[in-house]
């Protein structure tokens, strides 16, 4: 569950291209390994192939087509190890609490910080 490196790997799942692009600094900043998905689609496309690599999925809630709920359940039924972090620019409402109600790991409000997600991150998965 990590690259050659040994590097946790993370899949960011954001329709945002600034979004994904800034999590994705972020988080090679923070030494990890990072695969970005613009679409539900597409996140579901590349963890179908590859689900054992991953180590945390950060997952956007609202995007068009397949929505971060339907991703989740999806990516779920198919590893059932991967953690999750769902990610919105809303406050965390009864939409995201149902996310989590089903196994969602944790929730981080958009815009993210540094430390926030490092934190999070750390308590997840560890380094």
């Amino acid at each position: 569950m990590a690259d050659s490196e040994g590097n946790p790997m993370i899949l960011v799942v954001d329709d945002e291209e600034m979004v994904r692009s800034i999590a994705a600094q972020m988080l090679e900043k923070l030494g990890y390994t990072v695969v970005a998905a613009a679409s539900g689609a597409e996140a579901v496309d590349i963890f179908e192939q590859n689900s054992e690599d991953f180590d945390l999925v950060i997952l956007d809630m609202v995007m068009p087509g397949l929505d971060g709920a339907k991703v989740f359940d999806k990516m779920k039924a198919l590893d059932a190890s991967t953690k999750f972090i769902l990610s919105s620019g809303y406050s965390r409402d009864s939409k995201a609490s149902e996310i989590m109600d089903r196994g969602c790991d944790a929730f981080i409000q958009k815009p993210f910080r540094l430390q926030e997600m490092s934190d999070l991150i750390e308590s997840l998965i560890g380094s």
